[in-house]
């Protein structure tokens, strides 16, 4: 009885915990363990279910494929359901597999194909005669969100199939991604306009696909690839690789190459092979998918209520090294969460040398029962920021120091709070020195209100001294006060004040932006100063006219609505405003009259500013810009190693402008 009790707490245990993960991996893109960590939970889950059929419910994450769908999308359903896949990172599972097959089948050869698993987001195509008519994603495996819009901006996804006669109906399944190298210049181009940086390709692109603006999706330069059909009318198709064969020739991307085997030795050297050579694809591949090739063998082996019973997905391990934690340190953020972060002995993976590692939180910290001085465990895996994803204790010596999170800021001093329902300790003290050199940092970046000459090490001397304790302190001050600073002649004061001046002058979208709201970055900033014109305007929205501005949903408008009603936030506000910075009046004046006006453009290529720069001009002179080049596009402004987009623009006759003639035309 005692077994069954806690068999019964521990599996309510996993149930929300594996929830959470789900929410956080499908809903927000954003996962906190790794996929290893999630698979052990979800097996843990499974065994107990198995071991004690009566704690089996219909809500459990073993009975269901996915997560929900976003509200703001419309659903639609699955003509045929998008089941997932069985997995493991076991080689002798995948034996134990493909001999299960033989068994079931006996007497025939079975046929296998081995092919790479995209890291990407799931997608379901339906072309009727021919005509892209909506795509969806995976969703709950029954019905998905519509991501027709943001489909239809791909590249690599035709909106017509080739070739003379396409079936009446195809439904077909994929994967989008975003290229790793499209990846790495995103996140060069988010470092230098001030933005929080992107964690994986995976993420980045489930990102993309909730945008509700399919101009941003453009931007994003997502591509897909295809591996068979959920549904499709006649074809008289057999196998796996006739399915293949016939996607190519309607102009579908497949994989380049795929590996056959008919034994259980083919099919392990085909996965080594293919685990060598993982790096070298365009898209980040966590796996191989083996595959039975013939139709007709699957249709007799068939499904369970989750997975077909002819594939199974092996997993590679993420890249991994061991090392030692020196200490673990808590950084505060501008926002004033407090985030652990180990120190280590500097170690090599991932073609990297790494000496940190994030810890996440507090949770995590006693979950894994790190300690100072631990043999760790630490995994890359497409993080920017490497994780401890295991402690060696079979490694103790003894002198090991157990880790608990501070009970007062390691900043300020002041004590930290956990609201009920979170996992992040913060710190609420608005003045607390770290908290305030990241504001200001963030406030005063090129991408948010450009102040020249307020670098990092401006900012430290101006916090430590006592100068600034709030962002809005920067415009109190004058020679005297910076005269006490080191190494600051005349010029250097006189520049800094100069800029600090000119910040009062930025448009109202940079405002919005340098005010650090929670996921408020410089697009939904643009997007908010658009919509409401005015900071006024934006300070008294309700929570329902916040979500019907583009992009912004209901986390982005409840995070807006949350700051603007801190007293702490208000003051600052108000305080920005007497020192009379721009809260949305210049802005609609300087845009009358301009020579841009109904014009529109596309940008490409290195320029000598980010191209945030540009497209900030081109709107305050009333134009606007798109992502793609497309007839009605009426100016192309191109810098150096410009590509495809200079090209379409030459076919299609629009005016080519190099910087200069830019610059020139807005005077």
């Amino acid at each position: 009885m005692e077994k069954a009790e806690e068999a019964k707490r521990r599996v309510e245990e996993l149930r929300s915990e594996i929830v959470e993960h789900d929410r956080r991996y499908y809903l927000e893109a954003a996962p906190t363990i790794s996929d290893q960590e999630y698979d052990h939970l979800y097996r843990e889950l499974r065994d107990l279910e198995g071991q004690y059929p009566s704690l089996v419910t219909p809500d459990s994450p073993t009975q269901r494929v996915g997560a929900g769908a976003l509200e703001s999308f419309v659903q639609v359903p699955h003509r045929t359901p998008m089941l997932s896949l069985d997995n493991t990172y076991s080689e002798e599972e995948v034996a134990n597999f493909f001999r299960r097959l033989q068994r079931l089948i006996p007497g025939e050869t079975i046929d296998a194909v081995i092919e790479p698993k995209v890291d990407g987001v799931a997608l379901s195509i339906l072309y009727r005669h021919g005509i892209l008519e909506y795509a969806a994603t995976r969703g709950n495996g029954i019905v998905g969100d519509d991501v027709t819009r943001n489909i239809r901006t791909i590249g690599a996804v035709p909106s017509r199939l080739r070739g003379a006669a396409p079936p009446e109906e195809v439904e077909v399944r994929g994967e989008v991604f975003l290229p790793k190298k499209v990846f790495a210049a995103l996140n060069a181009e988010r470092q230098e306009s001030g933005e929080p940086l992107f964690a994986n390709p995976r993420n980045t692109a489930a990102g993309s696909l909730k945008q509700l603006d399919p101009t941003l999706v453009a931007k994003r330069k997502l591509s897909a690839i295809f591996y068979g059909f959920g549904f499709v009318t006649g074809g008289n198709v057999a196998t796996h690789q006739q399915a293949l064969d016939r996607l190519k020739k309607w102009g579908l991307p497949t994989h380049e190459n795929i590996w056959t085997a008919q034994s259980v030795e083919g099919v392990i050297e085909a996965i080594q092979e293919l685990g060598r050579i993982r790096d070298d694809f365009e898209f980040e591949m966590d796996g191989a998918v083996v595959k039975v090739d013939r139709y007709d063998i699957r249709e007799r082996l068939g499904y369970t209520s989750k997975a077909p019973r002819w594939a199974m997905a092996f997993k590679y391990q993420a890249e991994r090294a061991e090392t030692r934690v020196r200490s673990i340190q808590v950084y505060v953020g501008r926002s004033g969460k407090l985030t652990p972060v180990a120190n280590l002995d500097p170690v090599f993976v991932s073609g990297t040398t790494v000496s940190r590692a994030t810890l996440h939180n507090g949770d995590e910290i006693r979950r894994k029962d790190v300690r100072e001085g631990d043999v760790v465990v630490i995994e890359k895996a497409g993080e920017i920021i490497p994780a401890v994803v295991a402690v060696l204790k079979e490694r103790r010596t003894g002198k090991e120091k157990p880790f608990d999170m501070p009970e007062r800021c390691p900043s300020c001093g002041e004590q930290v709070i956990r609201l009920p329902g979170q996992v992040d300790v913060r710190c609420t003290n608005v003045e607390c020195p770290e908290q305030v050199k990241r504001r200001l940092q963030h406030f005063a970046h090129k991408g948010a209100l450009d102040i020249e000459g307020l670098g990092v090490m401006m900012v430290d001397q101006l916090v430590e001294k006592g100068l600034v304790k709030r962002v809005d302190h920067i415009y109190e001050l004058d020679e005297e006060k910076l005269g006490r600073l080191d190494r600051m002649g005349k010029r250097s004061i006189s520049n800094l004040l100069e800029g600090i001046e000119a910040s009062k002058k930025q448009p109202l979208w940079r405002l919005i932006f340098g005010l650090g709201i929670l996921h408020v970055g410089a697009t939904a900033a643009r997007e908010l100063a658009n919509h409401f014109k005015t900071m006024k305007a934006l300070q008294s929205a309700s929570l329902d006219e916040l979500i019907r501005v583009p992009n912004t949903g209901e986390i982005i408008g409840r995070s807006i609505r949350d700051w603007f009603q801190s007293d702490d936030n208000i003051a600052l506000v108000r305080a920005l405003k007497e020192h009379g910075l721009n809260f949305g009046e210049a802005d609609h004046n300087e845009t009358d009259g301009q020579a841009l006006r109904g014009i529109s453009w596309v940008i490409t290529g290195k320029l000598s500013e980010p191209r945030e720069i540009f497209e900030d001009l081109i709107r305050r002179n009333g134009g606007h810009v798109t992502g793609s080049v497309s007839k009605k596009t009426n100016y192309l402004l191109a810098g150096e190693d410009a590509g495809s987009k200079l090209d379409k623009a030459r076919q299609l006759g629009i005016q080519i402008v190099d910087e200069g003639k830019f610059r020139k035309m807005i005077g």
